[in-house]
């Protein structure tokens, strides 16, 4: 069973919780390499910025929803949230990405994720998104939700939204490859709005603080700015059964993860009062195999745990092998704190039909 061990992953190196001689001399490696990466980065915007690379348009509104980090920022909720609020005004939304992780022939771990919470929502998944969005125009599709988009920007978009997860707000300081940062905080400037994703796993002062930050990097800050907690709704099987959240109570779980900040996933656990007993993370996009599931639910039985707890994003792709203990997903949604009427007003703005009655 491959597993990125916490001590040895590249978050840990990147925030400078690991220590030691060689942990130094590989974070001077990596900012050596980060370096001409923000050369090329800045080259490509300004490029952009200028009109000098030339930007698609599409037939139909484009949302583009992305983030500024690598790993995993709590933004298919935000896509599935979007999504839904163009379903109820009567729209036929589509969802486009790259499919990143995919198999041949399968579909990517988001849109695995989505296709469970939107069955009739259709995804389609490309290289080349611009072809994608093509397609999805063809089938019906009045509008576009871009999962993945902000660095894409060779396709137009009506809207940009970008999320930054308040656990993991600025990628360790530093562009990849010795942080987590695609492009730097600046380009927060081109977004119409930013969503504060897992807002309520820091504290109302952080909170602001994130933002003051944010708003300072980014020369004043986007129009809308809405902070937004991951709500745990239901208990999920993989044959399509929900149960409610108190479904946990009793149990001693063990958990797992495959997911660009697992940690979040944890601690989203502990806030609902279901502390793992054991956890263990995995790579982003891990192809778990029956071995997995097998190592997992022995795992899981040395622990004492009576049940597995992963991700939906995990659940999706496991293998069909049974499980000599329950195992099941947590599944989240958003939930915007406060008022979020901006943020509404400004998807309204690209389509402000209501649904009929």
């Amino acid at each position: 069973m491959r597993l990125l061990p916490d001590a040895d992953s590249f978050r840990h190196l990147a925030d400078g919780s690991r220590t030691g001689p060689g942990a130094t001399a590989a974070r001077t490696a990596l900012a050596a390499l980060a370096a001409p990466y923000g050369v090329v980065v800045g080259l490509r915007n300004a490029a952009y910025d200028a009109g000098l690379l030339s930007v698609a348009r599409a037939a139909v509104p484009v949302v583009s929803v992305g983030n500024l980090t690598l790993g995993g920022t709590g933004k298919t909720p935000l896509v599935a949230w979007i999504a839904r609020r163009y379903l109820r005004r009567g729209c036929r939304v589509a969802i486009v990405s790259r499919g990143y992780g995919a198999r041949a022939g399968q579909r990517s771990d988001e849109a695995a994720e989505l296709a469970r919470v939107l069955p009739d929502v259709p995804h389609v998944a490309d290289r080349d998104r611009v072809a994608a969005v093509a397609r999805a125009h063809q089938r019906g599709a009045d509008l576009v939700v871009l999962d993945d988009g902000f660095q894409h920007r060779r396709l137009g978009r009506q809207l940009d939204i970008v999320v930054v997860d308040a656990t993991d707000p600025f990628g360790c300081g530093h562009l990849f490859p010795r942080g987590l940062l695609r492009e730097p905080l600046s380009s927060l400037r081109r977004a119409d709005a930013v969503v504060l994703a897992r807002a309520t796993a820091v504290t109302a002062e952080r909170r602001a603080e994130i933002r003051a930050a944010l708003c300072a990097a980014s020369g004043g800050g986007p129009a809308v700015w809405l902070e937004a907690g991951h709500q745990p709704v239901a208990i999920a099987e993989s044959t399509g059964q929900r149960h409610p959240l108190d479904w946990l109570a009793g149990h001693h779980p063990a958990a797992f993860a495959g997911i660009g900040n697992p940690a979040a996933f944890r601690d989203t656990l502990i806030r609902l009062g279901a502390a793992p007993v054991a956890f263990r993370p995995f790579p982003d996009h891990h192809p778990y195999g029956a071995a997995d599931v097998r190592a997992l639910a022995e795992w899981a039985a040395a622990t004492g745990a009576t049940v597995l707890v992963t991700t939906l994003k995990d659940l999706v792709k496991l293998p069909p092998d049974p499980c000599p203990i329950p195992l099941v997903a947590l599944e989240i949604a958003l939930q915007p704190l406060g008022d979020g009427t901006a943020l509404e007003r400004v998807l309204d703005s690209v389509w402000p039909r209501e649904s009929p009655p």
